[in-house]
């Protein structure tokens, strides 16, 4: 089992600090599931006071055991009731506060007008931009993780490619990955950080299960029912559809995104060019993106491709269209940067995202995914499995 090193958790929360110096915020409050484990290596019930300036404190409500054995925060004490994080935050000699910090992109509403009532009068304001901002840039630490995932990917790919064939279900075919994933230590759940945006890891559609969901992406899927309107069907794969496989592993909280395109026999034409189009524009923009090169470029010079072709319409969606080409990822899968118009942040070494370019039409989708990793001179691919059509 790895642990978060020291190190890396004291330069994480110095960069916090840095910023909430910069805004003029006295400290800040992390409740979220995945900012804790960023900012601590640990997920308890637990609040994290980050001050503009000093020493975190951790304040555990359960467990407190195990928060100490994750955990290298210098301070971490037990909260019995959090009626008592001021009172307790003024005696390790935090506050009066003017302004105080939570993540209010995520943060539940009551709770809000709790932790208002809790620290008034001071006022309550968001950093969760600040929170994300640090995060997008990764560290050789993480970085080196996600390319043991990848090795992963490999595998699994590899995986599907053996255990596709005509008469399969779409969900027999997800079973067979997820036991497989599941021996290799994937603890079957991926987070996801905008609201409502379920999401499981294995994403497998095949010939004409493409339609839109809720999920914020290129390619819907009927799933299971509509308590759960995505993903996977018990759908029949037959021959010379495709089969699109978007997954995700997870090793010690991080993850990388991947697709890839499967067929049995022949794909049809639409899809194969398609497809073939969609190498092209994963390309072009990894030759674009190089740090300074604002992310916006690469989502234009994407439409700007497809923009007098046949297959437009049916470019990243149909009927619907996804307005972003790719997505940050790390501990949850909608991490920044954001690959779409008016996103102009510089791509900046350290950002780690996907890109993917796909087609959908309304017998198939196509197109892939790869994850990459940015340093001075470029992309580091991390998704290096074979990219074009794998025919069975």
């Amino acid at each position: 089992m790895r642990y978060t090193p020291k190190s890396e958790l004291d330069e994480r929360l110095a960069r916090l600090q840095e910023k909430l110096l910069e805004q003029g915020v006295d400290g800040a409050i992390i409740v979220q599931n995945a900012d804790l484990f960023y900012f601590t290596g640990c997920i308890q019930n637990a609040h994290l006071f980050v001050p503009a300036e000093g020493s975190p404190l951790l304040l555990v409500k359960k467990n407190l055991q195990r928060a100490t054995e994750e955990s290298s925060i210098e301070h971490i004490i037990g909260l019995d009731n959090p009626k008592e994080l001021n009172k307790i935050l003024q005696a390790y000699g935090h506050g009066p506060f003017k302004t105080l910090g939570f993540e209010l992109d995520v943060l539940p509403t009551a709770q809000y007008f709790r932790y208002q009532n809790i620290f008034q009068p001071a006022e309550i304001v968001d950093i969760s931009p600040l929170i994300r901002l640090v995060r997008m840039i990764k560290s050789p630490y993480e970085i080196e993780i996600l390319r043991e995932i990848a090795l992963i990917h490999n595998e699994v790919f590899t995986l599907a490619k053996d255990s596709l064939r005509e008469g399969i279900t779409e969900l027999e075919l997800t079973g067979i990955i997820a036991d497989f994933t599941r021996a290799k230590g994937h603890p079957g759940y991926m987070r996801v950080r905008g609201f409502n945006q379920d999401l499981y890891y294995i994403h497998c559609l095949s010939g004409s299960n493409t339609i839109p969901s809720y999920f914020d992406g290129s390619v819907g899927g009927k799933g299971v029912s509509p308590a759960f309107a995505q993903g996977s069907s018990k759908r029949v794969i037959a021959k010379g559809e495709s089969v699109l496989l978007d997954f995700s592993f997870i090793l010690d909280g991080y993850m990388v995104d991947q697709t890839r395109v499967f067929c049995v026999g022949e794909l049809p034409q639409h899809l194969a060019e398609a497809h073939k189009l969609a190498i092209d524009i994963l390309h072009e923009m990894e030759r674009m993106a190089v740090p300074g090169v604002p992310c916006s470029k690469l989502y234009e010079r994407a439409l700007e491709m497809v923009k007098d072709g046949p297959y437009k319409n049916n470019f990243l969606g149909f009927p619907d269209q996804v307005t972003f080409i790719g997505h940050g990822v790390g501990i949850e899968l909608d991490e920044l940067p954001i690959i779409a118009g008016k996103f102009d942040l510089p791509i900046t070494k350290g950002m780690v995202f996907a890109m993917e370019p796909k087609f959908v039409f309304r017998d198939g989708a196509v197109g892939l995914e790869n994850t990459y990793a940015v340093h001075d001179s470029g992309l580091e691919n991390l998704s290096v499995y074979y990219e074009d059509v794998i025919y069975v």
